[in-house]
């Protein structure tokens, strides 16, 4: 459930209503997705329109995730009435989610204190000088404690919201939704957000047929110089286009790009996970296990476990 404010941003709201609130041919629908607002009837939006939304803060009674879009202007802190409302939804167990300025509600109503969170990078410094408690990193797409999660800038939510679905559902079923919108399947939360550099780099050269090239080979000992070599550049510079476009470097990638493959040969096949391990190019189930507990702390077992049986 989204709760939303007026004048409220309707990108925002769309990251989590495309993601949640969409029946897609082909695939069971899982999320039943709803809007409340303080105060019901007419919500102004910066979109030039009012939407109207009927639900006020009750609803959130019986919301498992609550999704916080956006809270403009950052500077007008949410009643009395909201706060205690965002407080009671997580004590009762419900997760709950920021989206870029949405962050600043959670952290009214205290849901950050003592923890990571990240923002939009042009209001990471706002956050962390007026809630001081709070580690505001303005350096990653998304930050996620289970409970309480928050994204940076807008085009962040869609990556928040399809990480918790793979958290929820699996790696199959986020990637089938973000196939129909035709948008990468999967960014880490460590990766950068993209704000602009004092000094911007030309970005030259595009690594989309280097990536085809990798993914193609996993299962293979692929190294950041075989990488280059195929690029026709240096490792160096290789290493630096890897950062100015995907926000990470070719180690990272390529080790995300196999433990994806890994989580979705889990859930659709019956592998054995010691050949399920050599196939993404990870050697042996030990080095596997050890690579699902550092990034998804669970076993391959495990997750084979709550992926292939009745899901969330």
């Amino acid at each position: 459930m989204a709760l939303v404010r007026p004048p409220q941003s309707t990108f925002e709201l769309a990251c989590a209503a495309q993601v949640f609130g969409i029946e897609r041919q082909g695939l069971p629908t899982r999320y039943t997705f709803s809007v409340c607002t303080e105060r019901p009837g007419p919500v102004a939006t910066h979109a030039g329109y009012d939407m109207v939304v009927p639900d006020g803060l009750g609803a959130l009674g019986r919301a498992d995730t609550v999704v916080v879009p956006g809270w403009l202007p950052t500077e007008k802190p949410p009643s009395p009435a909201v706060i205690e409302a965002l407080r009671r939804a997580h004590s009762r167990g419900a997760r709950v989610v920021s989206i870029c300025s949405g962050a600043f509600a959670l952290a009214h109503a205290g849901l950050l204190d003592g923890r990571q969170a990240t923002t939009h990078w042009a209001l990471a410094d706002e956050l962390a000088a007026r809630f001081p408690r709070i580690r505001a990193d303005p350096d990653v797409l998304y930050v996620d404690h289970g409970d309480v999660a928050t994204s940076a800038g807008a085009g962040a939510g869609f990556d928040l919201c399809m990480h918790l679905v793979r958290s929820d559902q699996g790696a199959r079923y986020a990637a089938h939704i973000a196939r129909t919108m035709v948008m990468p399947p999967h960014r880490e939360g460590g990766q950068l957000q993209y704000s602009a550099p004092p000094h911007p780099a030309q970005i030259d050269g595009t690594l989309a047929p280097l990536l085809e090239w990798i993914s193609g080979r996993l299962s293979e000992p692929v190294t950041v110089e075989s990488m280059a070599v195929y690029a026709g550049v240096s490792a160096r510079t290789l290493t630096r286009r890897f950062a100015e476009q995907l926000g990470t470097s070719p180690g990272q990638w390529l080790l995300a790009r196999r433990i994806a493959t890994a989580r979705d040969l889990l859930e659709s096949s019956d592998l054995p996970v010691d050949a399920i391990a050599r196939r993404v190019g990870l050697s042996s189930a030990t080095n596997l296990r050890r690579r699902f507990l550092n990034t998804l702390a669970t076993t391959p077992g495990a997750y084979r476990r709550a992926f292939r049986s009745e899901p969330r």
